[in-house]
């Protein structure tokens, strides 16, 4: 299951795998956040922002914590009586949590969720905490998504060299060379900015297929101010948090001009990306919310190397894919395998991480969700 950083919603999918290879995709669905249950995670990235150590829970984390739980919870019950599953065919819970603070400078990173208690409400194994032991080994703690990029990208048999470009709150970009050697990091903002900018001056969620980006003009001005940040000058391996880069220039533009402009800021962003690669890509696929903004996809199109695709297109699930891509770290994690390496979080040699809670008897699982009266 993944709940990104664009706070929209849980999506839950079920993958077979080795955790080396994919030897089967199954069903994927979603469980949307209301407007007040993101509102709390809004509020708990803010308070979040104060933390000193990753296991601090002040009142409003806590709170928060025991909605992630519990609403992931209740996605793996909707999602296993939908699809006709019982608990006994589900090995592992890839959990993921709710990411509110992501600081590699201070090794710091916090991701909402009890394992433990997602377990005992699912009575399935749950292996979580994915990226404490890349940090704890001097890695940045993300990307972590890579692995699974690599996976797809060589049994889709795609032309080599290749990218998959993952467009959630903040996006990051996964390398392919013709001998699989990989590279990743984060580029720069994906939704996140369009988004606030979207929900303060609209009242809107989103820019619903780009559609308000569409209207409006962007500001080239402001444009090469944002793309001036030393971030995207930084060498390979980075990583992001999701307020690293915030509104402040966009004071005094339309929703339309805004929105247009932050969108052509995160396709630039990708556009410096593509000068950290040993190799021009031949193709370039498209996933997650972004893979969805019409007028982002149609400046990618302009602006990168290589043929431009689109996860559906090729058979992957844009929705689906970063749900996928933890059932396929919970596996290697059960192994043993390593879920990070040097050229993904620059981490010193390839790093295994997850920890696992094995099930007491499961509960039975009752609550009000923020915002749902």
């Amino acid at each position: 299951m993944m709940s990104g950083t664009s706070m929209d919603g849980i999506d839950v999918a079920l993958l077979e795998t080795d955790g080396e290879s994919i030897e089967a995709f199954g069903p994927v669905a979603g469980r949307a956040f209301t407007p007040g249950e993101r509102e709390l995670l809004r509020e708990a990235v803010t308070e979040a922002a104060f933390l000193r150590h990753r296991d601090d829970r002040p009142a409003l984390l806590t709170e928060a914590e025991d909605f992630v739980t519990e609403s992931h919870a209740q996605a793996v019950g909707d999602f296993l009586d939908d699809n006709g599953l019982s608990r006994e065919e589900i090995d592992v819970i890839g959990f993921h949590g709710q990411t509110v603070l992501h600081r590699p400078e201070d090794r710091l990173t916090v991701q909402l969720g009890d394992g433990q208690r997602l377990a005992d409400l699912t009575g399935v194994k749950v292996v979580y905490d994915f990226r404490g032991n890349d940090m704890a080994q001097g890695g940045q703690g993300a990307p972590f998504v890579p692995v699974y990029h690599r996976a797809l990208v060589l049994a889709a048999r795609l032309d080599l060299p290749a990218a998959v470009v993952n467009i959630g709150g903040v996006a990051n970009v996964t390398w392919v060379g013709e001998d699989g050697h990989f590279l990743a990091f984060d580029t720069g903002p994906g939704n996140a900015l369009i988004d606030d900018w979207v929900r303060q001056t609209t009242g809107a969620s989103h820019d619903e297929n780009g559609a308000l980006a569409a209207q409006g003009r962007a500001d080239n001005k402001r444009l090469e101010a944002l793309l001036r940040s030393p971030y995207f000058l930084r060498k390979p391996p980075k990583s992001l948090d999701r307020n690293d880069f915030t509104l402040t220039l966009m004071e005094g533009l339309s929703p339309a001009d805004g929105a247009a402009t932050l969108t052509a800021f995160t396709a630039g962003a990708l556009v410096c990306a593509v000068a950290h690669f040993p190799v021009p890509p031949k193709a370039v696929v498209v996933v997650g919310g972004g893979a969805r903004n019409r007028s982002l996809m149609a400046a990618l199109d302009t602006l990168l190397p290589g043929q431009l695709l689109r996860a559906d297109d090729i058979g992957w699930s844009a929705d689906g894919l970063e749900a996928q891509a933890f059932a396929f770290l919970a596996v290697r994690s059960l192994k043993g395998l390593p879920l990070s390496f040097p050229t993904t979080t620059g981490v010193e040699s390839p790093t295994p991480g997850g920890l696992l809670a094995q099930p007491a008897s499961p509960l039975v699982l009752s609550f009000d969700s923020p915002g749902s009266a």
